[in-house]
């Protein structure tokens, strides 16, 4: 499996490279999984027993995450990073109230292993649950290496509502029966494979860095292929529409402002890791 990790200054760049080849576990949640079996999820979630924690070599490149089944491992990563992995509210281009400004600057290789038990038995859960108990797992051991504490808040704040445009929906369907298959995006494009409209909203959040809230009422699943050109990019010569004018003219939606309540991950307290 391939975890979720991008920088906001590596995230444009990365997202593809790495979402290609393994979709990321937002997306896992609308794919295919095993059955969950009565006894498939123990009663108390297992943690790493071994987290070895170093700073990366300095000019490191090509930030990376990799787990399975009690592991998980991280190249290059930043503190940032590694709070994308493991709460699922963290979005990598949204800032953070409390985090300091090595937490995007200092890059650590982090290796993690569960014992052998532990790692056996997650085998047998479903995709999704796996990566919450690696997610929990991660948490539990950031807590511990880092010392990090963490809240979440209610904030009212500027989000985007999605809704049909005036020209109506463009959207194509996926074919019935057929299973979601994940999705991807970078700086100019999110492709949907046999996903529902919330995996469009995911990534138009992170891309914008503001809540998208759905209103469009869709309940089906889609192909999505959009296209845009970034807008440090409009005005030269082969520019194609805003991400914002792509909605309209190839889905038929738009994203309206709206001021509307904001889940706000909040870092309480963290400090620099001893290496090991």
């Amino acid at each position: 499996m391939t975890g979720r990790v991008h920088s906001p200054r590596q995230f444009a760049a990365t997202a593809m490279l790495l979402l290609a080849a393994s979709f990321a576990p937002a997306a896992w949640a609308h794919g295919q999984a095993k059955p969950a079996t009565a006894n498939s999820i123990a009663p108390n979630p297992p943690a790493f027993e071994v987290v070895s924690v170093k700073l990366s070599k300095l000019g490191c490149m090509g930030m990376s995450v990799s787990s399975s089944p009690g592991r998980f491992s991280a190249h290059c990563t930043t503190l940032l990073g590694l709070l994308f992995n493991a709460y699922p509210t963290v979005r990598p281009s949204v800032s953070i109230p409390g985090l300091p400004g090595w937490a995007n600057a200092v890059c650590f290789d982090v290796d993690a292993k569960a014992d052998d038990k532990d790692a056996v038995a997650m085998e047998n859960l479903p995709r999704e649950e796996q990566w919450k108990q690696t997610q929990t797992m991660l948490q539990e051991a950031l807590a511990d290496r880092f010392k990090l504490r963490t809240r979440n808040e209610t904030r009212e704040g500027t989000i985007y509502e999605l809704v049909a445009a005036k020209g109506g929906l463009k959207l194509k369907e996926a074919p019935e029966g057929e299973h979601p298959r994940g999705y991807t995006w970078g700086s100019n494009h999110i492709e949907v494979r046999t996903g529902p409209i919330g995996s469009l909203v995911f990534a138009l959040s992170d891309l914008l860095s503001r809540n998208v809230v759905d209103k469009t009422g869709l309940t089906g699943n889609y192909d999505i292929d959009l296209k845009w050109t970034p807008d440090d990019q409009q005005g030269t010569p082969d520019a194609g529409p805003t991400l914002f004018t792509a909605l309209e003219e190839q889905l038929g939606l738009k994203l309206v402002p709206a001021k509307g309540p904001v889940d706000t991950f909040v870092v309480d307290h963290v400090e620099r890791p001893a290496e090991n």
